[in-house]
């Protein structure tokens, strides 16, 4: 192969790195134990998921997120065409989910057909659910920002309304067994948004997530109805507990309980497996690692003391 010459950077040996970057590949597939992969790709597509995505937002809300040249008469047509497409676009992407896991589990070809079927019937099957839920989130933020004039403005302009629509697509998925899919748009969302929520987050109805920059929210976390939360907000974890061999362990609870008609102001972290209760109201840029009662109201120690504790440490 030859050298490659331009008139702005140097020759380079293409071939050698060719070579060498082909010798990694084969270290690393013989230090996991993985074949060779004669069959093309064997994981999800980030770029086919991305289209999936906007053709399920179409489905969901034809008239604001579908076309632009699409009328009202032919909604239902337009809504059953695009969502066969999107269905049989997800059914090859689930599929090849399961046959990835099924190396591990050993499935044959019959189990990951079966599985594939179940799952994308059953998401379908949830999509009415999804945007009824949709429609009490679109409404929390219309209510809960002055600035909102319209509910045509929150669904078209909103990034916590971008990001709140993937997430419960993404958790349906999740729910279903689809876990890499619905990590994979989690993350088309946060680099979209800047909103980071895993996709094993359960949320309630009514959620609002207002300007929505730096939200980080953890795998384990529970989320009651009607809950505010503001830009950079993160319910994380508190510690990871170790395994006998010194391995993180997976799949623990881990992350906050957030109870109904909460209200988390920006800037708040709430770390561990702590509940938030009902009507509780955290101020900005507090730290909170401890179970906070319902109804109370933390904020900011008001003190000249330079040592003066935010009330949430000194619960």
């Amino acid at each position: 192969m030859a050298a490659f010459e331009s008139e702005t950077a140097p020759a380079v040996d293409v071939g050698a790195i060719v070579s060498e970057l082909r010798t990694v590949r084969r270290d690393w597939r013989q230090a996991q134990g993985r074949s060779l992969e004669p069959g093309g790709r064997e994981l999800p597509s980030r770029e086919v998921l991305t289209d999936i995505l906007t053709d399920l937002r179409g489905v969901l809300f034809p008239m604001r997120l579908g076309p632009p040249e699409l009328r009202q008469e032919v909604e239902d047509f337009y809504v059953g065409v695009t969502l066969d497409k999107a269905l049989h676009a997800l059914s090859a992407q689930v599929r090849l989910e399961l046959q990835h896991s099924a190396r591990h589990a050993h499935l044959g070809p019959r189990d990951v057909q079966a599985g594939t079927d179940h799952i994308v019937r059953e998401f379908a099957l949830g999509l009415p659910d999804i945007r009824r839920l949709l429609d009490t989130d679109v409404l929390a933020a219309y209510h809960g920002d002055p600035a909102a004039h319209s509910v045509d403005e929150v669904l078209l302009c909103y990034p916590g309304i971008h990001a709140i629509i993937h997430h419960r697509l993404a958790h349906t998925l999740y729910s279903l067994g689809a876990t890499m899919l619905a990590r994979l748009i989690a993350e088309i969302t946060h680099g979209e948004t800047g909103i980071d929520i895993h996709p094993g987050a359960s949320i309630g109805s009514g959620f609002f997530i207002d300007h929505g920059t730096g939200v980080v929210i953890g795998e384990t976390a529970t989320i009651g109805e009607r809950v505010r939360i503001y830009q950079a907000v993160t319910l994380g974890a508190k510690r990871f507990p170790l395994d006998a061999d010194g391995h993180l362990k997976k799949g623990l609870p881990r992350h906050p309980n957030i109870e109904d008609d909460v209200v988390i102001y920006a800037g708040a972290t709430v770390l561990g497996r702590v509940t938030i209760g009902r009507g509780a109201t955290i101020g900005g840029n507090l730290w909170v690692t401890h179970d906070v009662p319902e109804g109370a109201n933390l904020s900011q120690a008001r003190s000249n003391d330079s040592n003066a504790v935010p009330a949430a440490l000194a619960a």
